[in-house]
């Protein structure tokens, strides 16, 4: 990914509230849109850097049993 659209999109989202990221990831997952699926991805990449390896095997199982649907 550009690293450019990365800041860009970390500089978008910095400071927001808990309500305020929910919805940019709500918008992001309803409005199926290509442009969207970036901004989804450096937030994940967020989340996983910043999560105990518990965690991580959570949203592991999680990703896997809803692949497997």
């Amino acid at each position: 990914m550009d690293l450019n659209l990365r800041n860009a999109i970390i500089s978008n989202v910095s400071g927001n509230s808990q309500q305020e990221l929910e919805a940019t990831i709500k918008d992001a997952i309803e409005s199926k849109e290509e442009k969207m699926l970036p901004g989804l991805g450096v937030l994940f990449e967020i989340i996983w850097e910043h999560s105990n390896r518990e965690d991580q095997e959570e949203m592991l199982s999680t990703l896997e049993q809803g692949l497997s649907n």
